[in-house]
């Protein structure tokens, strides 16, 4: 198989930790905000799926950039461009927050830190949501300031990113809950680190703005990880799919509505706050969505999603699949897939054609279980 490199250039920027993680044997990268995102090492897929689940890795998700809007009308338009309500939000925590447009469609699903009333990060996912809050601001004459800062994430994952950051930042780090944040010392160098990250085996994010001390604390890791069998790694796909961890531009995008993704919970049509497109959601919500997220397990061994395949019932198509795995836990292949109304109905029976070949499967609910 003929090997297929990508050219480096301002606009599709590498990371501070890229030199690092080619050395520790990056074998593929995706791209992500217009930057480099490792997408794969050394070791096999499922390989790296066990150490995931018992030890520890190091993730550069740089990647994972941050829009800073600070200014005395800064809260009001985070909570513009979002349709959870913000009002109560605390200092020092962390918020999944769906945003969308005018019609309902999302944009981005960040996760948003309140740095205090007047300075709030949005660590988004891939799509310019800069643009977009620029275009707001400008739009409804706000008193605020957007930039990207320069901040790039290191994540710390796995059951044993507990012990391995409790020796290096003391127990204090053990104390924080889950999606807060504070700021803790590294050789003289103060990182903010958030109990968070994208996996569900627990770990932390380093929001690294110093990049000197970001690369000491990054060999550092690795120096210390030793005895809790550390190695470098990325996001995961079957640990991901598994637990429903979505992926903007994969299992959703502009086209969808945060009803239809599941993110009701996170869709406050009932408080005060003003949001865009909250009276869009209001209609689809009394007459109902016409299509929903859900899980699917099929029949079969292997499968490679980069387009949307579509799934049938009698031949009938009646949605499609957007992300899949083979999954070593439960022995078939999983997926997450967008499937139209009447059928989204849990142990409804489907057939998809992989590799020219006709196979069953069956719907049901994510996470999987």
């Amino acid at each position: 198989m003929s090997s297929i490199n990508i050219a480096k250039a301002k606009r599709l920027r590498s990371t501070p930790y890229t030199s690092r993680i080619e050395k520790q044997g990056v074998t593929a990268y995706s791209i992500y905000n217009h930057m480099l995102l490792p997408a794969g090492f050394k070791d096999s897929l499922e390989d790296s799926y066990y150490h995931l689940k018992e030890h520890v890795q190091i993730w550069d998700v740089a990647a994972e950039r941050q829009v800073e809007i600070s200014g005395d009308d800064s809260a009001k338009l985070v909570q513009l461009m979002t349709c959870r309500d913000l009002s109560k939000s605390k200092d020092g925590r962390c918020y999944y927050c769906p945003i969308i447009d005018d019609q309902g469609g999302l944009i981005n699903d960040p996760v948003v830190l309140r740095l205090n009333q007047n300075k709030w990060w949005l660590s988004i996912a891939d799509s310019d949501v800069i643009l977009f809050a620029k275009g707001l601001a400008i739009g409804k004459n706000f008193n605020v300031k957007i930039v990207e800062p320069n901040v790039d994430i290191m994540a710390v994952q796995g059951p044993k990113s507990f012990s391995l950051m409790e020796k290096v930042f003391g127990k204090a780090i053990t104390d924080l809950k889950f999606f807060g944040f504070d700021y803790f010392d590294f050789k003289g160098a103060k990182h903010l680190i958030a109990r968070s990250g994208w996996s569900k085996q627990g770990g932390y994010e380093i929001y690294v703005q110093n990049t000197e001390s970001g690369l000491k604390l990054y060999d550092y890791l690795f120096e210390l990880g030793t005895e809790f069998n550390v190695k470098p790694g990325c996001p995961h796909l079957i640990e991901r799919i598994e637990s429903a961890l979505l992926s903007y531009g994969n299992d959703f995008d502009l086209n969808d509505n945060p009803l239809e993704c599941g993110f009701d919970k996170y869709v406050n049509l009932d408080s005060n706050v003003n949001f865009l497109g909250k009276e869009k959601l209001k209609e689809i919500k009394a007459k109902g969505i016409s299509k929903k997220l859900m899980g699917v397990k099929i029949n079969h061994d292997q499968i490679n999603v980069s387009k949307a395949i579509e799934i049938r019932i009698n031949s009938k198509r009646v949605g499609e699949l957007r992300s899949g795995v083979y999954s070593p836990t439960f022995k078939q292949v999983i997926g997450i897939a967008m499937i139209d109304k009447p059928f989204f109905t849990v142990d409804t029976k489907v057939e998809i054609t992989l590799n020219n070949e006709t196979k069953t499967g069956v719907l049901c609910n994510i996470p999987f279980v």
